[in-house]
């Protein structure tokens, strides 16, 4: 019913019925998230990673935090996996969880704000404390149409957030991110604490950084002094992600010793880089990259420290941006060794159609000419996403990194309305056991 509305209703009438819900989700439970600081983090990508860190140093903080990411939602201890397949929750869903923070006497809630979520008013009635932003890239020009629109979409958030309810003793802060080229744009917007964040510098930046397989030490330096930290998780990006968290933190009054503890405590983020053990010589990674910036970044880190080949096993999601799938093939083409072509989440779209057109931008030539690949030999179309991850292991070898890429800790495929329950975390274990 929801597809037939959308298609014979105008937009704008779509939009108002999304504010109306959002309207009444908020008398419903009573405006909740006036009653809780909010902390907003918005971009294309790090914005889950980034949320996990920064609810990892404000409860070093001692303070009782709630979180809504992607993956996952937490209140206190209590923590649940995300199955809406919705980063943002719907207005309904988000008010209530708010409504259940306070109730359990949250002092921060941290939501991961979409630009989605923007445009049909989900966020309608939530007063922003701290609004993040990690990047802008090639992504969802399908909904946005332009790269400018999308941008001026994320935007709002930080115009908005100056003007909103103000809570007692609580200022307005913005945390943008310096090396990303858009940041002259989102920086103008009036806050009354403006941090800048970045390895080229910034109010908080990193220096003297040492990569590992398993993470990165460096330094950061902060207005309240510098400290060392030594991350968990590996990648510039990850750098970038932990930069973030240390200046909204410095936003809320944290001192830099409790945001050293609290970054260094994450030792992963689910479906993040997240590394599959199950006793095999060869490394197996999921993440949840899904455009090509992310995986741009994922190639960065890993090339590198590669020591075999790089087997990637990706798709792309049907009914949204047509326009980034060669080039997440042309990427591929030139990074990986071994690309295996798979399903990911077709919706309405022929998925055989999807991988055709990642397809089109992966380079092609003799086998092993790096200047492309060959179909049978180095490059392969195979639909079933298992099927594509067994292939990967087959052929990974000693020392080989197979990467699977487009889900991470998601829990289902979706073919046209239907939830199809997976987890390629689980499904790639499964594959392991099996092949050991």
């Amino acid at each position: 019913m929801k597809n037939l509305l959308r298609k014979i209703l105008p937009n704008s009438w779509i939009l108002a019925s999304h504010k109306i819900r959002a309207v009444v989700a908020c008398l419903l439970y009573n405006f909740p998230a006036r009653n809780i600081r909010v902390i907003g983090v918005t971009g294309t990508n790090g914005k889950t990673t980034t949320c996990h860190l920064i609810t990892s140093i404000l409860q070093e903080a001692g303070f009782k935090v709630a979180m809504a990411t992607t993956i996952d939602f937490q209140i206190g201890e209590k923590r649940e996996v995300n199955k809406a397949k919705m980063t943002t929750l719907s207005p309904f869903a988000l008010q209530r969880f708010i409504y259940r923070a306070v109730k359990e006497k949250c002092t921060y809630c941290v939501i991961e704000t979409t630009s989605h979520a923007v445009i049909q008013n989900r966020i309608w009635g939530i007063p922003y404390d701290v609004m993040v932003f990690t990047n802008l890239t090639h992504e969802h020009l399908d909904y946005h149409h332009s790269f400018s629109e999308y941008k001026k979409v994320k935007g709002q958030l930080f115009a908005n957030l100056e003007k909103s309810l103000r809570k007692p003793n609580t200022l307005k802060a913005s945390i943008v991110n310096r090396d990303d080229p858009n940041f002259s744009y989102f920086s103008e917007f009036d806050a009354d604490v403006k941090l800048s964040y970045g390895i080229m510098g910034g109010d908080v930046s990193a220096q003297n950084i040492f990569y590992k397989p398993d993470g990165t030490d460096f330094i950061v330096t902060t207005p309240k002094g510098k400290m060392l930290v030594q991350l968990k998780l590996p990648g510039r990006f990850n750098i970038h992600n932990a930069l973030a968290a240390a200046a909204t933190a410095l936003s809320c009054g944290i001192d830099i010793k409790t945001i050293k503890n609290g970054l260094e405590k994450i030792k992963g983020v689910a479906g993040r880089m997240e590394k599959i053990e199950s006793g095999q010589n060869f490394t197996v990674l999921i993440d949840y990259a899904h455009t090509p910036d992310a995986m741009q970044k994922i190639y960065e880190t890993l090339i590198p420290i590669k020591k075999g080949n790089l087997i990637h096993v990706f798709g792309a999601c049907g009914d949204r941006d047509k326009t980034k799938r060669p080039i997440m093939g042309a990427l591929a083409g030139r990074y990986a060794d071994y690309i295996i072509l798979t399903n990911e989440d077709p919706y309405t779209e022929n998925p055989q159609k999807i991988i055709g057109e990642i397809a089109r931008g992966v380079p092609r030539g003799r086998a092993k000419n790096k200047e492309g690949k060959k179909e049978g030999v180095n490059f392969w179309k195979i639909f079933d996403r298992r099927e594509a991850i067994q292939k990967a292991i087959e052929l990974a070898k000693k020392n080989d990194i197979v990467l699977i890429t487009g889900k991470g800790a998601e829990q289902a495929i979706v073919v046209g309305a239907k939830h199809i329950p997976w987890d390629d975390r689980e499904v790639t274990r499964q594959l392991l056991r099996q092949t050991r």
